[in-house]
């Protein structure tokens, strides 16, 4: 797995350096069929992912790939799942808020997870086995250091002093749901505080400790969550779907996630 995981960093980067490519250009954004917004960022970052991680054998479900019948993927015991360009939205607002997220799943638990945040240099990385997770800053130049899995790079869960709470929210996905548990928390706590971010940097805040939990109740695709799941159980965090109370699962028929809490 340590091999699937160096792998994985190396594409994540490259991939990450590719989307840099084209992020000071003007931005041509066209419209899948689902609406959601597609650039030449999302596919020039595919391209460098699908390069690496058909090298590996495991079969790979990835945003911009087109999808296999179920018939065909359930058969599957270990496969990737990727989101070339993860936020989009904050990538064409170019608030720099937008990741490049590679994630192995085996019999649909997720055991190994890469983030990748182009413009801040943020790496995040995990292997769930190994129980810690681990936050490095590349250099100006993206280079990969030799001094990855270091100590001092171990992040860590941590909660508010006080009895506070801080609840992470979307830059781009704040509904009633979402405010409902908001109030219900304020109830509860002494004080509750708001920690905005996109795309799947939401996970990386808790699995870090910049926050307490991270309620999400709208749409996401497997493709969204299951890198920053990862991370997150490797430091001994649960993503729960509101459905089952179980944690989520990947490589379903319906590749939806269901609303989930992240604590």
């Amino acid at each position: 797995m340590k091999t699937y995981l160096n792998i994985a960093i190396k594409s994540a980067v490259e991939a990450g350096v590719a989307i840099l490519g084209v992020y000071e250009e003007e931005v041509d954004v066209a419209l899948k069929e689902d609406k959601s917004p597609l650039t030449a960022a999302d596919l020039a970052s595919n391209r460098v992912i699908n390069s690496y991680l058909r090298e590996t054998g495991i079969p790979l479900i990835s945003e911009e790939n087109r999808q296999l019948p179920w018939a065909e993927r359930r058969q599957w015991k270990r496969c990737w799942i990727v989101d070339p360009l993860d936020g989009t939205k904050e990538f064409i607002k170019k608030n720099g808020e937008f990741t490049v997220n590679i994630a192995v799943c085996e019999n649909q638990v997720p055991v190994l997870g890469v983030i990748y945040v182009p413009v801040t240099r943020e790496l995040y990385y995990a292997e769930v086995a190994d129980g810690k997770a681990y936050k490095t800053v590349l250099g100006q130049d993206h280079s990969i250091p030799e001094t990855l899995f270091s100590e001092q790079d171990e992040i860590r869960p941590g909660k508010a002093a006080n009895g506070n709470l801080r609840i992470v929210g979307s830059r781009s996905h704040m509904n009633d749901e979402t405010q409902k548990y908001i109030d219900e928390a304020q109830g509860d706590h002494k004080e509750v505080e708001i920690v905005s971010k996109g795309s799947s940097l939401k996970f990386c805040l808790v699995a870090e400790g910049k926050a307490d939990v991270y309620p999400r109740f709208a749409p996401t695709m497997e493709w969204d969550t299951a890198a920053g799941h990862a991370i997150c159980r490797a430091v001994g965090l649960k993503v729960t779907s509101q459905q089952t109370r179980q944690e989520l699962k990947y490589n379903k028929e319906d590749l939806l996630n269901p609303y989930f809490l992240v604590e």
